[in-house]
């Protein structure tokens, strides 16, 4: 689904010059739950911003389902990114105008689905995360649980073939990070691919494979039955 060839980014900001990301060569299988981790600042967000097309590289190869995406415009990203990739962020990122169900919405409303067949999306996703009776509140009606399933529920509600989550339950007590890892679980059982960061190893144990990252470089790569603990 995903590989980059010796790609890079570098900000140059007042003359300044950081690199973020140096010669990362990587393969993302259709079907993976990959964790990345590594402290905070050795570029994993920036990767994930890469991955998702959010940001594009300074230099390398990144193909996205065989089309080589890095020098594509930012309409052409966007296209992609409606059609198939879904964002999960730590602070959640819903908009507090508008209720629980419009939030869902907004992804199908930017595909220019019919009505009809946005709201029996949005009942059916909400009946599967438990927010069938939460419809009409608004974001800060909810818990914080509540409020990442409801991110959950937008980023998925468009059927993507990948999911993008950068550190879902940074946010969260341990009883509902739980919850939102055990629904990640389902869905990439699904056949959803899904690629975490976090800074937990316990979280990433939910994965399948674990990318460490330390001052841009991936250091190691191990599959979960190659871990010790």
């Amino acid at each position: 689904m995903i590989v980059t060839k010796d790609l890079n980014k570098t900000y140059i900001i007042e003359d300044i010059e950081t690199t973020a990301l140096k010669n990362i060569n990587l393969t993302i299988h259709r079907g993976e739950f990959v964790a990345v981790m590594g402290p905070s600042g050795c570029g994993k967000t920036t990767l994930l911003n890469v991955l998702g097309l959010l940001d594009v590289p300074s230099e390398g190869e990144h193909y996205f389902q065989s089309q080589e995406v890095s020098q594509l415009s930012e309409r052409d990203r966007a296209a992609i990114r409606k059609s198939n990739i879904g964002f999960v962020f730590q602070s959640f990122n819903l908009i507090m105008e508008l209720s629980v169900y419009e939030n869902i919405e907004l992804p199908l409303v930017y595909l220019h689905l019919p009505l009809s067949e946005r709201r029996e999306r949005v009942l059916e996703i909400m009946d599967r995360l438990q927010l069938s009776t939460r419809g009409r509140y608004f974001p800060q009606q909810l818990s914080g649980g509540q409020q990442q399933r409801v991110a959950v529920a937008r980023a998925i509600v468009g059927n993507p073939s990948l999911l993008l989550a950068d550190e879902p339950t940074g946010n969260l007590d341990s009883q509902n990070g739980r919850e939102i890892m055990e629904l990640l679980t389902k869905l990439n059982e699904m056949g959803t691919t899904i690629i975490m960061v976090t800074h937990s190893i316990t979280l990433a144990d939910y994965g399948q494979r674990i990318i460490h990252l330390f001052d841009g470089h991936v250091v190691t790569e191990n599959m979960k039955d190659q871990l010790m603990f």
